[in-house]
């Protein structure tokens, strides 16, 4: 699904050339992880997403056994993973990075050897209290991504033209006329039942039934 903070991850990727990390804050299930690794795929060569909600123990261990060996630290990442790694063409993903701090405190030197980009995802509350022991990069860039809004949620359900006419008719203090306003009115009114969490946005897309919406 088009989410609006994609054209932010560009802008991102251009501007920094890998010069600092990219930090998605937000509430669980906002789709934090679905838009990242969408993001890696259609932009990058290669990616790894390590989850730290769900990652072994061989992998913390990287973290605090080879940052001094980045060279090391690298090749047995691509070996965990099977994953190759391109300079600068590669994406290395730090998902639900809260649950292991000494990840996000490793950013810094990663940064700083500028081999890949990087970007961390983390749960609002959780991401600002789990900072015992580590100092926070600087090189760290905060974003929040929020759940889907109503123009989202019109180009989830196929939409894009009436979006457009409300924006244009808006801007131009002009009406849309009964018929397309009756029309915005009853998505509005399907958006505040459905709300704006994207698993919850796309079962409805895929099967119109509130009743099947979680």
């Amino acid at each position: 699904m088009k989410r609006k903070i994609y054209d932010r991850l560009l802008q991102w990727k251009r501007e920094s050339q890998g010069d600092s990390a990219l930090m998605i804050e937000g509430a669980r299930r906002v789709g934090k992880s679905y838009i990242v690794e969408e993001f890696a795929k259609k932009e990058y060569d290669s990616y790894i997403l390590i989850d730290f909600n769900n990652t072994t123990q061989q992998m913390r261990d990287l973290f605090v056994n080879y940052l001094n060996d980045l060279d090391t630290f690298f090749m047995y990442l691509s070996l965990y993973t099977g994953i190759t790694l391109h300079q600068r063409q590669s994406l290395i993903i730090f998902d639900e990075v809260q649950k292991f701090p000494t990840a996000r405190a490793a950013i810094k030197y990663l940064v700083k050897d500028h081999r890949y980009d990087y970007i961390e995802t983390g749960s609002l509350v959780s991401i600002k209290k789990n900072v015992k022991g580590i100092t926070i990069p600087s090189e760290e860039e905060p974003i929040e991504l929020h759940p889907m809004d109503f123009e989202e949620f019109l180009w989830a359900m196929g939409e894009q033209s009436l979006m457009t006419l409300i924006r244009m008719q808006f801007e131009a203090g002009k009406p849309m006329g009964q018929d397309m306003h009756r029309k915005a009115m009853t998505w509005l009114r399907q958006y505040m039942i459905v709300g704006g969490m994207p698993q919850a946005v796309l079962k409805y897309a895929e099967t119109k039934n509130f009743n099947q919406v979680d």
